[in-house]
């Protein structure tokens, strides 16, 4: 399989055609001067017709053209910036000789100048076609503003004559801002990262792209800045660094190689050179038998820089030989391969022919092997594209398109709402468990409603258990605390205890005595008619009061953390079933203000139940009466065993004294007894400061746990779970106005064009797809 550049072929080396006389060298020479006249008429007359050369039509078995017809519908759908493609790209330094290799492979006449160097990327995209064309486009950068994109995507232009391409590539440098009037804003510049790209079609062309790349510059000059240096390494690491692309790293003769520092960047991005084959051009430059030529036949041996594809040579046109044609440059080549020194190298390692030859087969191994992995590329696109369409839902044009839309969303919404608040875990909205959506406080996914609810709400009961009382005296789990203040003595007078500073952040600690000396307090300012002994009973209430102060704030803060977390909630809900414009359309029109009414009358029902706390208490719970009995009776057994105690020291035997004259026996007088024992005269305020301390404790145990209730109760489920369900429910749906269900539903005009995109691109991964499974089957059927 060889590439045929034309009806003349020129794949034969020379020695096989003659015997190596002179005579038969003459005869040679004069056929292939006929033959140059016959082909250079064919070529003026095929110009004409834009029948342009054939010179890649190698590629040409069944096999063949379906694999590169696969990848050139690829490339049609523009998936060349999502996938690596095959592709053959040459590169090299400044100067080196690039566009000349091109211009040999392809043989399409490209501008010469010996001093304007490649100023952009040139893309020649070969295609199948059923008439001959030749069109000129330009890509622009995507990082130019969009006025300037539009405006050179706007660029495009057919010839029918070869003759014409110098004047397009000058509007095409005129439009890129490139050494000349920009008819943009932009600077005007020496390189661009736009690629110009000529699409040759016909009806036996093959479907490989070629890519002719800026030539590297190794330093700064007078029109050459360190930004044009950086933007041409750039441009040339974005083409070479594709897996897929084959790249022809072009090395100059006329300079040691060891400072062309393309071998440096091809070596970076393919380490083993299994895609990379070098090509030594303008062998002409050295003396023969020279060290340097010696070196660079050594080079083109693999013996240096070794790359897995090897080397290969050609001599392009000089500066005096620029007017000649094609065949007159192939002619000359073959005459130099035939004399100078690196006729010791192997023929297929020479010569334009055989790199036509050796590209043939090098592209379309690199072809079969990519295969698998090109599948699999392309099937995961077509995945993520039907993703992307699918998340789009249907079309939403019309009312009745945007009403349908939204009542098949709110039944996904209702669904998994509903079973969030049940707490039915199941399907992949409740597994799908990432940092992004767990609750802060535990690894708990937010998804998971109920689950995340029941936490905060058993978080809040242990907030007010722990530190809902603004002070803490005696077990608060309903314990009795005399016999932590046994020490101090029931005859130390409350009134002269003093109060330590309270904290709100936490209970203040009280003793015994303390808390006697705080129920003093507010007993003195509360005093009626009532007899010395009793109290008032308003007194309960504003012990209550004081004594559950901390209640507000901690029911305010569990209000606002449930309300955040369902907002966090539905809002995955939004992300998981709904595209981005559908998400924020909702939330504006519907969602936020639903779940504003319901934030607001949370806070109304959590006021109410904050009034009502203000209230006198009521009561009518065993509990209450059965916690004063109980601490009642402990002190009734405490005072009892301190009698005990009294007595048994009053009714001791004396002691026998250790000397009677010095020391004798006397009896411990009640004063002692009672300062022992803790006994003293009844105080029947202290009696009253007792009975009031146990009411207000045993009414704080009975109160606190219907506030948690009414909490958990009638402002959390009531108000903020409860219906979330509802917010965006069919019957919703149903009652918007057809202005609403388009406002909110109907598709931008980038969805549009995104929606249009998509199909398209499914359309021709699948057909690509096709091919490509068809030609994989091919390949396996034995």
């Amino acid at each position: 399989m060889t590439f045929e550049i034309s009806p003349i072929s020129l794949t034969d080396d020379f020695s096989s055609q003659t015997n190596g006389s002179d005579h038969d060298i003459n005869e040679w020479n004069v056929n292939r001067t006929k033959e140059k006249q016959g082909f250079t008429q064919e070529i003026k007359n095929s110009n004409e017709e834009l029948k342009i050369t054939s010179s890649l039509e190698g590629l040409q078995s069944q096999e063949q053209s379906h694999v590169l017809d696969t990848i050139d519908q690829i490339r049609k759908c523009g998936l060349d910036t999502v996938l690596s493609l095959p592709q053959l790209a040459v590169c090299g330094d400044q100067s080196a000789g690039k566009s000349s290799v091109l211009e040999a492979l392809t043989e399409i006449p490209f501008p010469r100048n010996d001093n304007l160097c490649t100023r952009f990327a040139t893309e020649i995209v070969l295609r199948r076609a059923t008439t001959n064309s030749l069109t000129i486009k330009i890509i622009p950068d995507t990082n130019r503003p969009t006025a300037e994109q539009d405006s050179i995507k706007g660029f495009k232009e057919s010839i029918t004559n070869f003759d014409e391409l110098p004047s397009l590539m000058d509007k095409a440098m005129v439009l890129m801002g490139i050494d000349g009037v920009s008819n943009l804003s932009s600077r005007i510049r020496a390189f661009a990262k736009d690629v110009l790209s000529i699409e040759i079609e016909g009806p036996s062309r093959p479907q490989p792209t070629l890519v002719d790349l800026p030539g590297l510059i190794q330093t700064e000059t007078k029109g050459v800045t360190k930004v044009d240096v950086d933007l041409v390494a750039e441009i040339t690491d974005s083409y070479i660094s594709q897996p897929r692309t084959i790249c022809l790293a072009v090395v100059s003769a006329a300079n040691d190689y060891a400072n062309q520092g393309i071998l440096r960047k091809v070596r970076e991005v393919d380490p083993k050179g299994e895609r990379t084959l070098g090509i030594i051009t303008k062998p002409d430059r050295l003396y023969s038998g020279s060290g340097s030529e010696q070196a660079f036949i050594s080079l083109a041996r693999n013996e240096d820089v070794i790359f897995t594809l090897g080397w290969h040579v050609l001599k392009n046109r000089s500066f005096e030989e620029g007017p000649s044609s094609f065949v007159e440059r192939n002619a000359s080549e073959i005459t130099y391969f035939r004399k100078s020194n690196f006729k010791t190298l192997a023929k297929h390692c020479v010569g334009i022919d055989s790199l036509r030859t050796r590209l043939s087969q090098l592209l379309f191994d690199h072809v079969k092997q990519e295969l698998p992995k090109l599948r699999e590329d392309l099937d995961n696109a077509l995945k993520e594209s039907k993703s992307q369409i699918e998340m789009m839902g249907n079309p939403r044009t019309s009312s009745q398109e945007c009403r349908a839309y939204l009542t098949q969303l709110s039944l996904e919404y209702y669904e998994v709402c509903k079973a969030a608040i049940d707490g039915r875990y199941e399907g992949h909205f409740f597994n799908r468990i990432t940092e992004e959506v767990l609750y802060y406080r535990l690894p708990i996914s937010i998804h998971r409603l109920r689950a995340v609810i029941q936490h905060t709400n058993e978080e809040f009961a242990r907030k007010i258990r722990m530190s809902g009382h603004k002070y803490q005296f005696g077990h608060m789990e309903g314990s009795s605390a005399i016999n932590q203040d046994f020490s101090e003595g029931a005859s130390a007078d409350p009134e002269s205890a003093i109060l330590p500073i309270s904290n709100p952040g936490k209970p203040t600690k009280l003793t015994h005595i303390q808390a006697l000396h705080w129920v003093g307090q507010v007993l003195a300012r509360t005093r009626g008619r009532e007899l010395p002994g009793n109290f008032n009973p308003l007194l309960v209430g504003e012990l209550f009061w004081e004594q559950s102060s901390n209640w507000s704030r901690f029911a305010t803060d569990h209000v606002k953390e449930v309300a955040q977390v369902c907002n966090q909630f539905l809002e995955c809900v939004l992300e998981e079933i709904c595209p981005k414009d559908i998400r924020s359309n909702l939330w504006s029109f519907q969602i936020r203000d639903a779940l504003k009414v319901r934030n607001e009358a949370s806070v109304q029902e959590l006021e109410k139940i904050m009034e009502d706390n203000k209230s006198y208490p009521i009561n009518y719970n065993h509990y209450y009466t059965d916690t004063i009995d109980r601490r009642r009776l402990a002190r009734e057994k405490e005072a009892r065993e301190k009698e005990s105690l009294a007595k048994s020291i009053a009714d001791a035997p004396p002691k026998t004294p250790i000397d009677i004259d010095s020391v004798s026996h006397s009896e411990p007088s009640d004063q002692d007894l009672a300062k022992y024992t803790g006994r003293g005269q009844p105080s029947m305020k202290m009696y009253s400061c007792e009975e009031a301390l146990d009411c207000v404790f045993s009414i704080y145990k009975v109160s606190q746990k219907t506030f948690i209730a009414n909490i958990t109760t009638q402002v959390i489920e009531r108000h903020i779970i409860r219906g979330l369900e509802k917010i965006f429910s069919p019957v919703v749906v149903n009652n918007l106005s057809d202005a609403e269900t388009t406002v909110i539903a109907s598709e931008p005009a980038s969805a549009q064009r995104q929606r249009t995109f998509l199909k398209g691109r499914i359309e021709n991964l699948e057909r690509g797809h096709d091919v490509l499974r068809g030609v994989t089957n091919k390949r396996s059927t034995p």
